[in-house]
């Protein structure tokens, strides 16, 4: 049986995917029945089986794989002077331009950064004809160095991303704007340039916390979690005797008010978050920001989804608490993405909480003999993204070729098994003489330690083809031969090789492909 993965348009793939995580119980639009709520998902029964497996991973990868990280859960609600201190409230700001034809809203920034990729994207056309042409005696390298349109392309990325990061770094509005003009950058829908300015809009949810209108307390719905980590930081260190270097994990919601939410769960208003604040000795704190990122980075390519499709971003401005600042990108069907943040936080919110709350908030050093506030090395995923990465790079297209010449398409998700929400599926070959009794035997054997599935519905191909849409890793098949020596079909979704084996080997070679071990042996 002839395999052959069929390639596509990167926006006809986007698609595709939105409606395979619908079809198939993995996302549905929020509120559908009431025509939905911008930017707001639900995950189906298999959604947040493979949610679930992503956080797994990394909770077990920060408190499992390291003695001196711990985690918390902190509430969603907080004192509102949190959100003063971190800097929430003053500057926590999208630059915002209406196109006033469309009457649609955009971020300013994300208009010129789509300018930029576009040049990038004629840059890399270049190089494929090129290398379409040359064949293997291509120097990539010698070509973008020499080549007349490359270069001009080239100066003017280079130009244009240099204007940009100034007007970001002094927060230049007026700049911005101006950006916007002199690029002839366009409004995707109306197709004019009849911009507004720029002005800032503050992504914070609010509420009100109180019996009565006089006596409520105005408070936030967190943007982030990791101030609940800061605030929770001398109970951890003083209940857990921890000494420095130590970390706090902590996976949770956070809210906020995106005006541009987009490209499906990519950017979303309720959204779930992969935290790590790792507390470290001043003037350790940029070694240690280099070491998680190659620890971090590692994480990502353990997947099995291609090195090459990885790569650090350094941030052109940088927090205000921070001091060093690099994003893992991922290559999305639209491009390269963050899905993960790795920053140098210096001792920024662990001052400004000892300042507002009045708190001393310092550890004692006994190898230094000396108190001080320590800094801060954060790792921060968007869970959604990395579900969404996930789903991406796990779905393919294939045209099959059976025995007999027939062709056909079947969509399977590669996921990696331990990440898969069903691990097996066990399908009796027909509906009598036993073969579902002892289908249902194997699973009540099999329950305790995988996820299982029982299907007889529809055809042994339809339902094999059922399961690689899921992205089940294995099916077992339990035919008339069963009964007689206690042997199983089972078949490997990648592959689509089928082996006969004992029924009492299930469980070791299943257990070989899905246990997390797998991929933490490749973290050290």
């Amino acid at each position: 049986m002839a395999l052959k993965t069929t390639h596509m348009a990167q926006e006809d793939l986007f698609k595709k995917l939105i409606a395979h995580c619908k079809e198939y119980g993995y996302v549905f639009p929020s509120s559908e029945i009431y025509d939905g709520l911008g930017a707001v998902y639900d995950y189906g029964q298999y959604g947040v089986e493979l949610k679930n497996n992503i956080k797994k991973y990394w909770w077990d990868s920060m408190v499992l794989l390291h003695e001196n990280i711990v985690g918390i859960d902190s509430a969603i609600f907080m004192h509102p002077t949190i959100w003063k201190a971190s800097g929430h409230v003053d500057a926590f700001n999208d630059p915002l331009i209406d196109n006033r034809d469309s009457k649609k809203r955009y971020r300013a920034d994300v208009l010129i950064e789509e300018e930029l990729a576009k040049i990038e994207g004629k840059i890399e056309k270049e190089v494929d004809k090129a290398r379409n042409r040359f064949g293997e005696s291509f120097d990539e390298g010698q070509f973008r160095a020499t080549n007349a349109r490359v270069l001009e392309s080239q100066t003017k990325w280079d130009e244009l991303h240099n204007r940009f990061a100034e007007a970001l770094n002094n927060s230049d509005l007026v700049e911005l704007k101006q950006i916007i003009e002199d690029n002839g950058i366009v409004c995707p829908i109306s197709g004019t340039r009849n911009w507004t300015d720029v002005r800032q809009f503050n992504l914070m949810f609010s509420t009100d916390m109180g019996s009565t209108a006089d006596g409520a307390l105005k408070i936030y719905l967190r943007p982030e979690t990791a101030q609940g980590i800061f605030v929770n930081y001398l109970n951890v260190q003083k209940s857990g005797r921890m000494k420095i270097p130590f970390g706090i994990a902590q996976i949770g919601k956070a809210f906020r008010n995106e005006i541009v939410a987009r490209q499906f769960i990519f950017r979303m208003r309720e959204f779930e978050q992969m935290e790590l604040q790792f507390f470290v000795r001043p003037g350790t704190e940029l070694d240690w920001f280099e070491k998680w990122k190659v620890l971090r980075i590692k994480w990502h390519q353990a997947l099995g989804f291609g090195n090459e499709n990885y790569r650090f971003h350094v941030h052109e401005k940088l927090a205000h608490y921070a001091n060093a600042a690099v994003d893992i990108e991922y290559k999305f069907p639209f491009g390269f993405k963050e899905v993960e943040g790795i920053h140098s936080r210096t001792d920024y919110d662990l001052s400004q909480h000892q300042k507002f709350s009045g708190k001393k908030i310092q550890y004692f050093d006994p190898e230094l003999n000396e108190s001080y506030v320590p800094f801060v090395v954060e790792t921060s995923i968007g869970v959604d993204r990395m579900f969404l990465q996930i789903i991406s790079a796990s779905y393919h297209e294939e045209i099959v070729e059976d025995a007999n010449g027939q062709k056909d398409t079947r969509v399977v998700l590669r996921l990696p098994a331990p990440l898969a929400p069903v691990k097996l599926a066990v399908m009796p070959l027909i509906k009598k003489d036993g073969l579902p009794e002892k289908a249902r035997e194997i699973i009540e054997e099999l329950k305790f330690d995988f996820n299982c599935q029982y299907d007889e519905k529809d055809s042994i191909g339809k339902r094999y083809r059922r399961q690689d849409a899921i992205g089940t890793p294995f099916c077992v098949t339990v035919d008339p031969e069963t009964a007689g020596d206690n042997t199983v079909t089972i078949r490997y979704r990648d592959t689509m090789l089928q082996e006969r084996v004992q029924i009492g080997q299930l469980r070791e070679i299943i257990l070989n492909q899905v246990g997390f071990r797998k991929l933490f042996n490749q973290l050290n």
